[in-house]
């Protein structure tokens, strides 16, 4: 395979406040796709991605778990990696900002752009958003709120260190209008220069005093990096970028970057901030930026406070690994927010993954095993029909190129099930069962079934980049490799004589959607509940009973005789009980729920014997048990109070 150069792509680093959700995790899913594509014609590939873990929000979650910033940030860096791996995303470097050599760089960096007159001290006031960890200004609120993530606002004071914009603004607006790529879409570039740039940039505030949890100011230790400084350069120091100093070799091979893929959230960051950093510490710019859409649920945005987040272990646990790939991959636009429901899903993997990808693969193998033997051969006995099979197949590859060099990854996917759509066309016009029937044409039948294989082979060697292992369970039921790049627009290179497997697997089953949406609100309750507290006790009461009441209750030791649940109700058990006294007593009490009656036979409880008789179920209840009672993950907990069973019955508790 030709190498056509080093490609270096970045997405942005996740941020360790959390768990994160199925729209962060599209991300790293759509740069895996791209990085494995490159790969594929031919490209170097550097691939690179990690977690922010600096900030007031995770001193501030620390603080409210009891652990320290770093513990807290080890524990939500594993979850988030754990994320990402179950995705199948074949990065190259996971990058952390707490890891050592990243914290001494951003220094080095911080005090270069200082000495070189770049960053200043001031002051900042302002309204502040802690979760984003930004300042605002009251004409950028909406509705009064934050306008990244609306959350309210807070006015704050501090003593900062600036980084002056407005210096390096026109040197920006010219590269940007000199590089129309730089920026993708190009709606969002149209808005960086409108609403930002053109309008004039104010100086950026670089360094906190008001937490402690980042990386220090060498020279001015009571400051801490501010986020962007800190964050942004992760795609230089992960590289081996050395400020002021000899960088590595692998940092002159991959900079400039070729792709920083990004959500369209954080643009301003990068397509603002980051170049005029870069162009203070005289680096190259990235080749191009790309803020892609988010993935909507149900149509709105996913947030904890709305309660409509989904996360990838749960849908994989549902779909499985390539169906959710497919499904992010297929289902977002280009420029505009996408959209998922559990439906969606299920009707993607029903549609396009059983029906027109797992039908076509387990016919043609199952076809091949049936009419001979599982054994394919090129007869050269072919039709009209054939070429036009095959010139869908030649032709995909460049298709699937074309889109990809543009970033229309969902169009890319489409060019190769279009040709997994025209074999199941095939079939229907060659019809092989009716071929079978006569003798004389089972040279054209094995032709047919050859044709299939072949450009089966070719699509499931373009679908490696988007479902890797799906497109190795093709090719290993068709008992071939994939193709190399150079082979991918030809056809007949399938061994004429390979064999196919004997035992054909169902790539994706049907689903019914109304299981697959009874298992969904099962697991939302169970998820509600995990969400409670563990333990909830009933506040103490307020009014206070004076103690010659409360000596007026008669506390006896009971021993269970016998015990039963009462005919035509679900929840009282029978007792009758030795309370010393020679005559047997009967209790009823409602705690079948948590209690089956042979269970507590011979149990020594506690009981209160001189309320009066009520009746219940038409039964007499001489007086009533004893039990503990609290709320356990939102359902009702109760246990019996019972005593040593050495204490005999009738024994007063004092």
């Amino acid at each position: 395979m030709s190498n056509k150069g080093k490609y270096y792509l970045t997405t942005a680093i996740a941020y360790t406040s959390g768990k994160p959700h199925i729209g962060n995790v599209y991300e790293i899913v759509l740069a895996d796709a791209i990085a494995r594509f490159k790969r594929m014609e031919g490209y170097d590939v550097f691939f690179q991605t990690g977690t922010d873990e600096h900030g007031q929000k995770n001193e501030l979650k620390a603080e409210a778990e009891g652990v320290t910033p770093k513990e807290f940030v080890d524990k939500v860096a594993a979850i988030i990696k754990e994320q990402f791996d179950l995705m199948n995303v074949s990065y190259d470097h996971f990058i952390r900002t707490t890891d050592d050599y990243h914290e001494k760089e951003v220094q080095k960096i911080f005090k270069y752009l200082y000495d070189k007159g770049d960053i200043y001290k001031g002051a900042y006031e302002g309204l502040y958003c802690t979760p984003c960890e930004s300042f605002w200004t009251e004409s950028q609120l909406i509705d009064g709120k934050c306008p990244d993530c609306g959350r309210e606002v807070h006015p704050a004071k501090e003593e900062a260190y600036f980084f002056k914009m407005s210096k390096y603004a026109p040197r920006l607006i010219e590269y940007i209008n000199q590089h129309p790529e730089f920026i993708q879409p190009v709606a969002r570039k149209n808005e960086m220069m409108n609403n930002f740039l053109l309008p004039g940039l104010q100086d950026l505030c670089v360094s906190r005093t008001s937490f402690k949890w980042g990386i220090p100011v060498e020279f001015d230790p009571k400051h801490v990096v501010y986020v962007w400084l800190d964050a942004l350069t992760n795609y230089i120091t992960g590289i081996g970028y050395h400020c002021g100093g000899e960088s590595t070799e692998q940092f002159g091979k991959l900079w400039p970057a070729d792709l920083h893929l990004i959500g369209k959230d954080i643009i301003r960051f990068h397509t603002i901030y980051w170049p005029i950093f870069l162009m203070a510490l005289d680096l190259p710019l990235p080749k191009q930026v790309f803020g892609h859409p988010w993935l909507l649920m149900n149509g709105g945005k996913m947030s904890k406070s709305k309660g409509n987040i989904i996360y990838a272990d749960d849908l994989v646990n549902m779909f499985g690994v390539d169906a959710v790939r497919y499904f992010l991959l297929h289902e977002m636009p280009y420029d505009n927010d996408g959209n998922l429901t559990w439906e969606l899903v299920c009707e993607r993997t029903n549609s396009d993954l059983a029906n027109v990808l797992g039908n076509l693969v387990n016919r043609t193998v199952s076809m091949s095993n049936k009419y001979f033997g599982g054994v394919v051969t090129g007869t050269g006995v072919t039709e009209a029909v054939d070429q036009d099979l095959k010139a869908v197949a030649a032709a995909c590859r460049d298709k699937v190129a074309e889109k990809m060099a543009s970033l229309r990854v969902a169009d890319a996917i489409t060019e190769i099930f279009a040709l997994f759509k025209r074999c199941n066309k095939y079939i229907d016009e060659t019809m092989p069962w009716a071929l079978a029937k006569d003798e004389e044409k089972k040279p054209r039948l094995a032709q047919v079934l050859y044709n299939l294989v072949d450009c089966i082979t070719l699509g499931a060697s373009l679908l490696k980049a988007f479902m890797p292992e799906t497109a190795e369970k093709i090719l290993a039921q068709l008992n071939a490799q994939a193709r190399d790049w150079e082979d991918l627009d030809k056809t007949g290179l399938y061994p004429s004589g390979g064999k196919v497997t004997d035992k054909p697997e169902i790539l994706f089953a049907r689903l019914d959607v109304d299981e697959v949406m009874e298992k969904v609100t099962a697991m939302e309750e169970a998820a509600a509940k995990a969400q409670l507290p563990a333990i909830e006790v009933e506040p103490q009461l307020e009014e206070k009973v004076d103690f010659d009441t409360f000596c007026k209750c008669d506390f006896r030791a009971v021993k269970v005789k016998a015990c039963e649940a009462v005919k035509k109700s679900q929840k009282l058990l029978r007792f009758t009980l030795d309370d010393g006294t020679g005559v047997d007593r009967q209790i009823l009490s409602g705690i079948h729920k948590w209690y089956e009656p042979e269970d507590l036979i011979g149990k020594t409880l506690v009981a209160i014997v001189n309320l009066p008789p009520r009746k219940m179920m038409g039964l007499e209840s001489c007086g009533m048990l004893i039990s503990a009672v609290h709320t356990e993950r939102g359902e009702e907990a109760l246990h019996l109070l019972m005593v040593d069973d050495s204490i005999p019955a009738g024994a007063k508790l004092c």
